[in-house]
């Protein structure tokens, strides 16, 4: 089925058994700057789950190379024995062990090294607002001095190799770059003496190291912003190395620390993201394996890259957090069973920008692989007959974990269709991927044998005779336009008038509905997340004004840790849509908006023809009052006992079901 995918590689001594590779990822679960068993879990999972080669998450080289609070130790033999632990619990499953190590350069934070960001020539940080020091040729030589200690610690904890980072404008990405490299002695100006500091790194690296350890390079395309080396300017650093044959491989991904939001691409961008740029690199490499990264997530576009002869191999990161087992289940010909990543990065990138470890919207296992066993269920000791009602996110999660627990399973879902309101986001542009997740989730009920009941209204006499019965009845529109903005003020004034409406009323529109929406609207904001952005920019592009009024300072400001926010803004924007920051709805008063500024605390109206709300939903707890009140015991999750995200519906419906 995947006859490219599934052929092995040689890369020195080493031997890939496929060609899938689960690249370096900052997972930030290390524990006193060292791999936790959670680190070790969560690698050891993606091993047994078929990776040819697993690159572990960056090492930093130096003191002023520390980046996130879950780094590892800079430059301390202790690593070595928690490292080696970490080899030897991946070894047994068959995949090529790399370690990542890096320098951020000028783009370092402070706030964790407690130390000054060194780089060529002493260029501002693009990570905030601190400025950096131009590096002496002693400070260069110490620079060198720590990959290559890193490197060696690297190996003596038994990987088979390491990759620098030069991704991002990281600092060998500096001295390359003549923006960011001012420098007038050996190590800038000419091309040849911008590709010094990594052309001795290198060789440095294979005189310490020996001729049987990998060495790879990550790199990354960035060329639509100025300054950074332009598709041919990379191409021609790529090139330079390859014939000196200083690395093994080269992995190339997309953007910098100037165009961060499509460093990890949300749904936003489009799939395939980075295979032009590898292609790009292919065709100028003569002796390095090329790798392609960037928004490719399924066996299917990796072996139509790897087809086209534009990569060796294919680093698929999110993919493999949402199923560790997609490479097994692909080479055993079941692409199907494979879970999808809807590429939302709210647990992935979104936890680790708040400097927690990082999970999965999609599979609340990763990262409790060491507690949970991965996305993998002991039998119960007694099977039952489980009742679950509600078909979205935490019901679908609850019912597949049972029923793979050996549970007789029925689930009750009122719509015709699986998925509850997660469905109705689907509809939202940028996020089609959720319908194909919830597709997943009724094929995998399906294999397990789940009687569904689709159209039907749960009663309390319908949870009789079960032995256990979970409630997933989600949440609803609240329809009473609460804002944070007036704390004391439970109704919005003219919230009942015909002309409002909620944006689920919106999404689950219907063509033969015909919802009397008018030319200009206004979408209330008072969530900063998809739900009102996805349903602006669906409205603007199909056609009618619309107009955010959010009290943030900008639309969309929940979804900055995801990096989701600034693809939205910018398509919102392209289609013509206005965004009024710092403003609340004071009053709605029948096609027109009396607006308050928050900023300057002055009221003005302005004239609208549709009110769109998207503000907090109420949890749907009816079924559960009534179930109490007749007696029925029941367990409630999800948005049925608050209104959440949707990782935490997942999250819960796996919780239970792993204990039913």
């Amino acid at each position: 089925m995947f006859p490219n995918l599934f052929t092995p590689l040689t890369i020195r001594h080493c031997t890939l058994k496929n060609r899938i590779v689960f690249g370096a990822h900052t997972n930030n679960m290390a524990e006193g700057g060292l791999p936790s068993a959670r680190t070790i879990g969560y690698y050891e999972e993606r091993a047994r789950g078929g990776a040819a080669m697993i690159v572990v998450e960056p090492v930093p080289v130096h003191r002023t190379a520390v980046l996130t609070r879950g780094n590892y130790l800079p430059d301390d033999d202790r690593v070595i024995p928690a490292f080696r632990q970490l080899v030897e619990a991946c070894r047994p499953h068959g995949p090529v062990m790399i370690q990542q190590l890096y320098h951020v350069g000028a783009h370092g934070d402070a706030d964790n090294s407690f130390a000054p960001n060194w780089s060529p020539s002493g260029m501002r940080s693009f990570h905030d607002a601190d400025g950096s020091h131009a590096m002496t040729l002693a400070e260069i030589a110490e620079i060198q001095d720590g990959f290559v200690r890193c490197a060696l610690r690297a190996k003596e904890a038994g990987f088979d190799g390491i990759e620098l980072f030069a991704a991002y404008n990281a600092l060998l990405d500096q001295f390359w770059t003549p923006l960011t490299n001012r420098r007038t002695d050996r190590y800038g100006g000419s091309f040849e003496n911008r590709m010094r500091f990594s052309a001795e790194l290198m060789a440095r690296l294979r005189q310490a190291c020996g001729e049987d350890f990998v060495i790879g390079l990550a790199v990354s395309a960035d060329p639509g912003t100025p300054g950074c080396l332009s598709l041919p300017d990379l191409q021609a650093v790529i090139a330079w190395h390859d014939e000196r044959r200083l690395m093994d491989y080269v992995t190339c991904g997309t953007g910098s620390y100037f165009d961060f939001a499509s460093i990890i691409a949300t749904s936003p961008y489009p799939d395939r993201l980075g295979e032009p740029f590898a292609a790009a690199l292919k065709q100028v490499v003569r002796h390095a394996f090329v790798q392609a990264e960037s928004r490719i997530t399924t066996p299917a576009d990796a072996e139509a890259l790897l087809a086209a002869g534009h990569a060796d191999t294919v680093s698929i990161v999110r993919g493999q957090i949402a199923d560790p087992w997609l490479a097994a289940k692909a080479q055993a010909g079941r692409p199907d069973d494979i879970r999808p990543c809807i590429a939302c990065n709210q647990l992935c990138w979104g936890r680790r920008a708040r400097d927690y470890w990082i999970s999965c919207l999609v599979n609340p296992s990763a990262g409790r692989e060491f507690e949970w066993g991965g996305d993998r269920f002991e039998p119960a000791d007694r099977p039952r007959r489980i009742l679950v009602v509600g078909g979205g996110p935490a019901g679908l999660e609850a019912a597949r974990v049972a029923a793979s627990r050996g549970h007789r399973v029925t689930l009750i879902e009122r719509e015709a269709e699986l998925g509850g309101r997660f469905r109705l986001a689907a509809r939202q542009p940028a996020r089609e991927k959720i319908a194909r997740l919830l597709d997943w989730h009724r094929h995998q009920l399906m294999q397990l044998q789940v009687e569904l009941r689709l159209g039907q209204e749960a009663t309390p006499a319908d949870l009789a005779g079960y032995d256990e019965v979970i409630l997933a009845t989600g949440a609803r529109p609240a329809r009473d336009g609460y804002q944070r903005a007036f704390p004391d003020r439970l109704r919005l004034p003219g919230v009942d008038l015909p002309d409002v409406f909620d944006i689920e009323d919106i999404l689950a529109d219907q063509p033969q509905q015909h919802l009397p929406i008018g030319h200009r609207v206004l979408v209330l904001d008072d969530l900063g997340n998809w739900r009102a952005i996805g349903t602006a920019i669906l409205l603007q592009e199909q056609g009618h004004q619309v107009t955010i009024a959010t009290p943030d300072g900008e639309v969309a400001k929940g979804l900055a840790n995801s990096t989701a926010d600034i693809p939205l803004r910018r398509r919102f924007a392209k289609a013509g849509g206005r965004v009024l920051p710092y403003t609340a709805l004071s009053a709605w008063l029948g096609g027109q908006a009396e607006l308050l500024d928050l900023q300057a605390d002055q009221l003005r109206t302005e004239p609208f023809d549709t009110l769109v709300l998207a503000t907090m939903p109420r949890a749907d707890d009816r079924l559960m009052q009534e179930a109490a009140a007749a007696g029925q015991p029941a367990r409630l999750i999800g948005d049925a006992v608050a209104s959440r995200r949707a990782s935490l519906a997942f999250y819960e419906g796996r919780a239970v079901g792993r204990v039913l």
